[in-house]
C-alpha cells in the first residue's frame, strides 16, 4: 500500500525524483508514489521543493507536511494532516492503479 492511514493523518510512501522538467505525480509503481520535482537533490532543495508541491496539491500549510522517514533517501514517508482533498486523490489513485491491474 502506498499511503497508511492514522486518525488525523495520512502517510504517503513517495519514490521522489529530482532534478526533473517540471514538478508532477507520476503514478503509482510497486506501492510507492512516485513524483518528479524540478529541484536537484542539494542541500534539501528537493525536499522543500517536494513539501511546497503536496502543500500546493492538497491545500495544507507546508508546516504540517513532516518526513517520518527517507529524508535523505529517494524513498520517503511523508506525514500530511486528513483533507478532503487528500482522500480525493488517494481514491483517484487507486481507482487509476486498480483499472491499470485488470488490463
Amino acid at each position: 500500500m502506498w499511503y497508511d492511514r492514522e486518525n488525523e493523518w495520512i502517510d504517503l510512501f513517495i519514490n521522489a525524483r529530482p532534478a526533473s522538467s517540471r514538478n508532477e505525480i507520476v503514478g503509482i509503481f510497486d506501492d510507492t508514489l512516485k513524483i518528479k520535482v524540478k529541484a536537484p537533490a542539494v542541500e534539501g532543495a528537493a525536499n522543500k521543493e517536494l513539501v511546497k508541491f503536496l502543500s500546493k496539491l492538497f491545500k495544507v500549510p507546508k508546516s504540517q507536511i513532516l518526513f517520518v522517514s527517507g529524508e535523505t533517501s529517494k524513498r520517503k514517508r511523508i506525514r500530511l494532516p486528513k483533507s478532503e482533498k487528500l482522500l480525493d486523490f488517494i481514491e483517484r489513485m487507486d481507482d487509476a492503479s486498480s483499472k491499470e491491474n485488470v488490463k
